[in-house]
């Protein structure tokens, strides 16, 4: 049954319930998926948002992407639904593997918070994360905006649907975002008593367990507690500290308190905490490439001085070297209130949370096994406050929602990066001596005409030590609405008003082996040596700016199962500030110009159909659109180790067009099949003063920037697909009555930039993934299924990575290799 009020609700009694969470925790589970509770907006309805899976399976999905319960195929917008059992099913538990079943979300990550979701080729800069900037793509869970992107790294929680809207969404949404959100709603707690459990086991030591029970504490108050806990062991082995990494080590616990006086007032108190304790991050070497700098320079040259190999050049090979400390510890939690009140004619929906983050890294910056870069690590904490205020109105030709919206946050992050023994050889110039590098001599040639480089104690030690606040407030008002003007012509536009502030501060403290600060003023060669790789600096940006955005949509309802419609929308990404620090000028003084970034501004044109055919037994979907953004936000990195990792720039301008279809069909009820695609072409339209390839960079005549105007964006595939089907016969086991079934998923992308900088050494060749899984369910909920991931064992990489400094070292993180295991599912 729904959540509204009953006369009529079965109570239990508090030794019933404290048997049930002891019988809960006892299994170890988490968080069992199913159908929400959204009210149905038309009784004809034959399916609740979950029926038999998903929505990529067809049927009449009910989605809540414009604020109120609709079906999938009545909402103008280009949507993708993803139901909690085909998230289960396909082993999809957190944003990362959501995107086999979504073609244009694109997930990156090379640790939690350098994380990146982009939809459509755009949403946040590819590259080194900035917290001085907004995300493109927004996160909600129950109507709370995620506002960091590491969030996406954790397992979903009791998860009911997730809605990937793509395009601007901001008269509708608390946060703007420019490329999409990813709606994801939780199961709600019921005045009926239910619980349910899964178990998962499989190779590399995967270990998963999922439970939730919801029920009655009185006549007007229900509760709802779920938990997940997943392990695994690493996929990739260090032959330094002789252990695995990239692991998975992630806890999760929600629980929800609904309080529902009657039929016009429900008030939830929801709470989440996550924590993950992964051995991670590594990557593994893959090639290396020539740059300009002098060949004794580069990267097989300085690895022979030291007389170093890496364990394996076939990244497949999973091996690793790294040998400074890996740590990935992350935990997010928050509190959140939501009213909703039926006045009059319409729904005042108020939601008012606080979520924290805490990172807690350690990384190793070299990329190799030498003590270069001996300690990186970048400890952050975030507290973020918002409310939300709407009032929706459903009239008979005129609907519209009003909503206001505040957010505030604050990030503080300490940072430390130190260099070792090894940083000196590798570092530092030693100058054109060919005997340096002679394997046959021991140490430094005696000519070296940079004993520099020959001497470890001068970048032996050497620390830089950062200290950072960002201040963050941004608040808004917006409205859409919807006007009926006959049976099939509907026009629907919105607006709105936002104003963004962000106040930061940058300190950067260097300081000797020897303790002893580092600064300008001296020119002793030490001292130039060690500004070289590490430079003080202090400035504390702010950006501050009011935003108008507006929309319109217009729909044409030729049919009952036929609808039309175009879109067009004038909005921006807010302005940021740059956290990473920026770069000196001739007299060593913060470039403060370059402390900012300006707003993007963002055309966005959409034309769509959705349609229904063969009794409803078969759906089909079409979108075209074009994103044309100015002053784009990009990453910009100038290669160095410890001078300027990353900061943000304004690109002149860059453009996102495409096609994208979604087909599902069920013929029976014994056969279902889905194919989802999307054609995507973005490119840098004007970006003059980009950062160079590698390949062009590094020697003394090089450019300082290029001009990659007309370059693809990185990270966006021109082709993606997924597909998959599932049949079923009814039978019998264990004389239960159930179906045995076997489905398959599979996914495609063609080839990808993973450079912000178009090389040729960082192309991601594409790749095709299958998934299988084969087993006995139930109609009271019993499931019982094996299944295989990547099944054909495809190689395939991540992400690759350029090593700092240029010195031709490329690394990656290769994807998961074939996964198997069973899973079983019960009801209670």
């Amino acid at each position: 049954m729904t959540a509204r009020y009953s006369s009529v609700r079965r109570t239990f009694p508090a030794s019933y319930w404290t048997l049930a969470l002891a019988l809960l925790f006892a299994a170890e589970p988490a968080a069992a998926q199913e159908a929400g509770d959204a009210p149905r907006p038309d009784a004809a309805l034959d399916a609740a948002p979950n029926a038999q899976g998903s929505g990529s399976y067809g049927g009449d999905i009910v989605v809540t992407a414009r604020r109120r319960a609709e079906t999938a195929q009545d909402v103008p917008i280009a949507i993708s639904v993803v139901g909690g059992d085909q998230i289960d099913n396909t082993g999809s538990f957190n944003v990362g593997r959501l995107q086999q079943l979504a073609p244009t979300l694109q997930f990156y990550s090379s640790n939690p918070r350098n994380t990146a979701v982009n939809i459509r080729g755009i949403g946040a800069p590819f590259g080194l994360t900035n917290d001085g900037i907004e995300q493109g793509v927004g996160i909600y869970v129950d109507d709370v905006y995620y506002s960091r992107v590491a969030s996406a790294t954790f397992d979903f929680l009791d998860v009911a649907q997730i809605e990937v809207l793509r395009g601007p969404q901001g008269t509708l949404y608390g946060k703007n975002t420019t490329a999409g959100a990813i709606n994801i709603t939780t199961n709600q707690p019921t005045f009926d008593f239910e619980g349910k459990a899964e178990i998962s086991i499989g190779n590399l030591n995967f270990k998963q367990a999922k439970a939730a029970i919801s029920g009655p504490l009185t006549d007007h108050l229900a509760a709802r507690i779920a938990l997940s806990s997943t392990s695994r062991r690493g996929t990739i082995y260090n032959v330094t500290t002789d252990r695995w990494v990239q692991s998975q080590d992630n806890i999760g616990i929600r629980g929800q308190l609904l309080w529902q006086p009657n039929d016009d007032l429900s008030v939830t108190l929801s709470g989440d905490w996550s924590k993950q304790d992964a051995v991670c991050c590594a990557s593994v070497f893959v090639r290396t490439g020539a740059t300009q700098r002098p060949l004794n320079r580069q990267y097989a040259a300085l690895a022979e001085a030291q007389g170093y190999t890496v364990p394996s050049t076939n990244p497949y090979d999973r091996l690793t070297d790294l040998d400074a400390s890996l740590n990935a510890g992350n935990e997010i939690g928050g509190v959140a209130l939501r009213v909703k009140w039926d006045v009059g004619p319409g729904t005042l929906t108020s939601v008012t949370a606080w979520r924290y983050w805490d990172w807690q890294p350690e990384n190793d910056r070299d990329f190799t096994g030498l003590p270069i870069v001996t300690k990186s690590q970048n400890p952050s904490q975030q507290n973020q406050y918002t409310q939300e205020l709407r009032y929706n109105y459903t009239g008979d030709r005129f609907d519209f929602v009003l909503g206001g919206f505040y957010y505030y946050q604050r990030i503080d992050t300490q940072g430390t990066e130190q260099h070792g023994p090894a940083s000196s050889r590798w570092t530092l110039n030693p100058g054109s001596d060919s005997t340096l590098f002679d394997p046959l001599v021991t140490g430094c040639g005696p000519s070296a005409s940079n004993q520099l480089a020959c001497t470890p104690s001068v970048l032996d030690g050497l620390t830089a030590i950062n200290t950072q606040f960002l201040k963050n407030t941004s608040a808004a008002l917006f409205v859409k609405a919807s006007w009926k003007i006959s049976d099939q012509f509907t026009i629907q536009p919105g607006v709105r008003l936002n104003y963004d502030k962000k106040e930061g501060f940058y300190q950067r403290r260097v300081f000797a082996g020897d303790g002893t600060p580092v600064v300008f003023g001296p020119t002793d060669a030490v001292t130039l040596a060690r500004l070289g790789v590490f430079a003080p600096q202090e400035y504390a940006p702010e950006f501050s700016d009011w935003n108008f955005s507006y929309d319109l949509t217009a729909t044409y309802k030729a049919t009952r199962d036929l609808l039309l419609y175009a879109t067009y929308a004038k909005t921006f990404k807010s302005g940021g500030i740059n956290q990473n620090g920026v770069p000196n000028d001739a007299n060593n003084n913060p470039l403060l110009g370059a402390a900012t970034v300006k707003p993007e501004s963002v055309n966005h044109y959409e034309v769509g159909i959705k349609t229904e055919f063969w009794d409803r037994r078969a759906t089909f979907n079409l979108t075209a659109f074009r994103t044309d953004i100015k002053n784009f936000q990009a990453n910009v990195n100038n290669g160095q180790f410890g001078v300027l990792r990353g900061y943000l720039a304004n690109a002149g301008k860059v453009r996102t067009q495409g096609v994208e279809g979604d087909f599902s069909i069920r013929p029976s009820e014994r056969f279902r099949a889905y194919v989802n695609g999307a054609y995507t072409d973005a490119k840098y339209v004007k970006f003059v003063d980009a950062p160079c390839a590698p390949e062009q960079s590094g020697g003394t005549n090089s450019p300082s920037n290029c001009d990659i105007s007309g370059e693809r964006l990185p990270g966006v595939s021109k082709w993606a697909f997924s597909f998959g089907a599932e049949v079923n016969a009814e039978s019998k086991l264990f004389d239960q009555d159930g179906q045995f079934y076997f489905g398959y998923d599979g996914s495609y992308r063609s080839d990808w930039s993973s450079n912000p900088t178009p090389s040729a050494y960082t192309w991601v060749k594409g790749y095709s993934l299958a998934n299988f899984r084969a087993g006995f369910r139930t109609e009271s909920g019993f499931d019982l299924f094996a299944w295989v991931r990547n099944a054909f064992d495809q190689n395939y990489i991540d992400q690759l990575s350029v090593g700092p400094g240029n010195t031709g070292l490329i690394t990656g993180l290769p994807g998961d290799p074939r996964t198997w295991g069973g899973t079983i599912k019960a009801r209670f």
